[in-house]
């Protein structure tokens, strides 16, 4: 497939993951645009990456993919400024989390394709979870184009949208909750009289070698724990004690909490006038 010309519409650190993932890839400088609302950003995306800085209308105008990567409050006053503006033969990818493709059909003309994409933050060492579902007007043709922008930056899945809220509340906001268990472990291993820098290491490879277990074996989880828990052995008794303290609980409450607020933006973007 040939490469189509592309604008970050957006480049706070969703936006600039995703522009220097696809020049990364091997994408043409020349064919990847960028916006941003602040001079001082724009001189320094064109110094680090080679790409050239442009108005949000030049974006629109040349580009073929508009990428929008700002923050869901800002969208509604973005597409103000150009959505009726956007030529027909565009494809809009949203990477507004929350935000629904009828956002944006409703304020772009008729017919315009719009891609919702759910990507996180390992996009920045290219092992992203990307999660990309169709509007009304979007083709598989439409989808295999933003799947090859964001292949080469991790792993992409196709969902209907209804379910892009609980992704966003497990693969878009899953990052963090990794990063605070392996952080939970480095201050449990300090506690017990490890060095931090050893138990920091320890967690850490712990946690890329299980995930690589997990990636590559095909095991259930529950399969590869129950090979690490030697009955009444140290495992077990660890385990008992998350269980006792309703970790799974505590997860299914967190990721209800992500989905609702996920809900809730939408919600909000969509009642103001």
């Amino acid at each position: 497939m040939t490469k189509q010309s592309v604008a970050v519409i957006g480049t706070g650190k969703l936006g600039e993951l995703v522009l220097s993932g696809l020049l990364r890839s091997g994408w043409p400088a020349q064919q990847v645009l960028a916006t941003t609302r602040r001079p001082e950003r724009a001189a320094e995306l064109a110094e680090r990456y080679g790409i050239r800085p442009v108005l949000n209308l030049t974006a629109v105008t040349q580009a073929d993919v508009l990428l929008i990567a700002v923050k869901p409050q800002d969208a509604g006053r973005l597409l103000d400024d150009f959505g009726k503006k956007v030529p027909p033969d565009k494809l809009v990818v949203s990477l507004c989390a929350g935000l629904p493709t009828s956002f944006f059909t409703e304020r772009l003309p008729g017919g315009i394709p719009v891609v919702r994409v759910m990507t996180n933050t390992p996009a920045k060492v290219d092992q992203a979870m990307t999660v990309i579902s169709p509007g009304p007007y979007a083709t598989d043709e439409h989808l295999a184009a933003v799947e090859e922008i964001f292949r080469p930056i991790g792993r992409t899945l196709r969902v209907p949208e209804s379910q892009q809220d609980a992704v966003t509340a497990l693969s878009g906001s899953g990052p963090a909750y990794l990063y605070l268990v392996v952080e939970a472990l480095i201050d449990a291993g300090v506690l017990l009289g490890l060095p931090r820098d050893v138990a920091h290491e320890l967690a850490v490879q712990t946690a890329v070698g299980s995930a690589t277990m997990l990636r590559d074996s095909g095991e259930h989880p529950a399969k590869l724990r129950e090979s690490v828990t030697s009955p009444a052995g140290t495992t077990a008794s660890a385990l008992r004690e998350l269980e006792s303290h309703g970790v799974r609980a505590a997860f299914l409450t967190a990721l209800e909490a992500a989905r609702n607020r996920a809900r809730d933006i939408a919600a909000e973007m969509t009642a103001k006038p």
